[in-house]
């Protein structure tokens, strides 16, 4: 059952879980970091784009299609439309959704938690982030479930150095999210390497062992990215091929930033600053911290 589970997600853009395979592991010049970095900034402002609009009310179609424009506009292409035949710009993932929902008719409304996932590939590099907007007023123990997804991302972040292992970002994003608060972290999706391909090597867990796995070198540049539960951990497919979702509907949660491995403290190549100042000047939306 777990196999035929696999596949039914392996098309997916987060790579699923495997045993750690180090096949098409890239590692980047510093041209090409700031080559990534660009599309990373295409990205962050594209959020920002999307973020000014969100409000009870307003199709998650119309997202996509402006975040789609904004991104043409500006010589760059979607990563996302048209990867393994998906149809969108952006992943949208509401509530319960933890990643790939697909933009639609639906309608947000307040108390709603909306996953954005953006990919913007330019100049022969992606760029890759995700973040997640409450619209409205949400209640605590989500708003709770989305201050510490962001904060594990973080605790992840802070571990990719030069000298470490995998295992100690993957670490440390279980122990905040799981071991500390108690939350479901989701198995079968990873995150993972960027760079001219939107996935490349390595696969990146939410969950691991300290000191296990490749030793971090300078220039390799990774998509970490908590999938986080209020409830279990267990998700499944839809019948769309596409979105997951949880296994007890409890509300999900997912951050994501890109960065480089450096010697003495890991360099953030995505940004939230554009989004979260749109965020600010949203009444329509809460923030989180």
């Amino acid at each position: 059952m777990i196999y035929e589970y696999i596949l039914s997600i392996v098309r997916n853009f987060n790579p699923v879980r495997s045993k750690g395979s180090k096949k098409n592991i890239f590692y980047k010049t510093d041209d090409e970091i700031e080559a990534i970095r660009y599309s990373c900034e295409l990205v962050g402002k594209t959020h920002a784009v999307v973020a000014e609009r969100i409000r009870p009310g307003i199709r998650t179609s119309l997202l996509d299609k402006l975040a789609e424009e904004f991104i043409k506009d500006h010589k760059a292409v979607p990563s996302f439309k048209g990867y393994n035949g998906f149809p969108h710009t952006l992943c949208m993932s509401i509530n319960s959704e933890v990643v790939h929902g697909m933009p639609s008719n639906y309608e947000l409304k307040s108390g709603d938690i909306v996953s954005i996932d953006c990919g913007v590939f330019a100049n022969g590099f992606h760029g890759d982030s995700a973040y997640t907007y409450c619209v409205g007023e949400i209640d605590e123990a989500t708003k709770k479930l989305l201050e510490v997804t962001k904060e594990s991302l973080y605790k992840g972040i802070e571990q990719a150095v030069v000298g470490k292992r995998l295992g100690d970002i993957c670490f440390a994003i279980q122990q905040h999210a799981e071991r500390k608060h108690g939350y479901g972290v989701v198995r079968e999706l990873v995150g993972h390497g960027v760079g001219r391909q939107l996935h490349e090597g390595p696969e990146v867990p939410n969950y691991g062992k300290r000191g296990k796995g490749i030793k971090l070198l300078n220039g390799l540049v990774l998509a970490i990215e908590p999938m986080i539960n209020l409830g279990k951990k267990e998700v499944q497919c839809l019948e769309d091929g596409w979105t997951v979702v949880t296994k007890d509907d409890s509300p999900s949660a997912h951050f994501e930033h890109t960065v480089a491995v450096r010697q003495k403290q890991a360099e953030i190549l995505s940004t939230f600053e554009y989004l979260e100042k749109a965020i600010k000047n949203n009444i329509e939306l809460t923030e989180i911290s």
